[in-house]
């Protein structure tokens, strides 16, 4: 299968991706293991939000760009540094007062630019639902390394544990029919579709609550 040519990520792309990646990583990281964090601790925080988180977001603003492209569109991710500054603002300067303050994440989306005719609601519907649907199939491998790795490898397990957590709370939260996230657009497309994947990312979330 041909790579298409809409796919290729520029420069200016990447350092948007990589940039949200370390910030939702930093500021997690120090959600969790506080100011005063330890380097070794602070690697170790690191790679773990980096993998779980990291590649989830990653992978769900790739899915869209990817359909989005295929119906002809062009896209591209584009980082919000108010959003990113806001994340990281939230994870440090609550802690300087000695409480902590439930983090939002939001560091950016997939801009979409119709080329030669303009995306129908059913396509719109498909880009957007392309996002949770890769993090629900993030889920589930993450899930199954669980189930192998959790005797074998506890801390291999753990790391799996937290990224099913992590994917099928981003597709749950994604999934919510408020705009501009996609559940809003899936639903606007076809309620019956949207309510089946909510459904089970509203029970596969409860069951694997963070």
């Amino acid at each position: 299968m041909l790579p298409l040519p809409g796919m290729r990520i520029d420069s200016t792309e990447a350092i948007n991706i990589l940039a949200s990646v370390m910030a939702i990583s930093l500021a997690l990281t120090f959600a969790n293991g506080g100011l005063d964090i330890e380097s070794g601790q602070f690697v170790y925080y690191m790679l773990i939000f980096t993998t779980t988180v990291g590649s989830g977001f990653v992978l769900h603003e790739l899915a869209h760009k990817y359909v989005a492209v295929k119906y002809g569109a062009k896209a591209a991710f584009r980082a919000w540094p108010s959003g990113l500054v806001f994340m990281l603002a939230l994870a440090i300067v609550p802690q300087l007062f000695g409480f902590h303050f439930p983090l939002f994440i939001a560091p950016g989306a997939v801009y979409i630019q119709p080329v030669r005719r303009m995306i129908t609601r059913q396509q719109n519907g498909i880009i957007s639902l392309a996002g949770p649907m890769t993090n629900i199939a993030l889920f589930i491998l993450f899930m199954a390394g669980w189930l192998f790795f959790s005797d074998a490898l506890p801390m291999l397990g753990v790391i799996c544990r937290l990224g099913a957590q992590v994917n099928i709370f981003l597709a749950f939260f994604n999934m919510l029919p408020i705009f501009p996230l996609d559940g809003s657009k899936v639903m606007n497309w076809d309620w019956r579709i949207w309510l089946s994947i909510f459904a089970f990312c509203f029970i596969g979330s409860a069951v694997f609550r963070i």
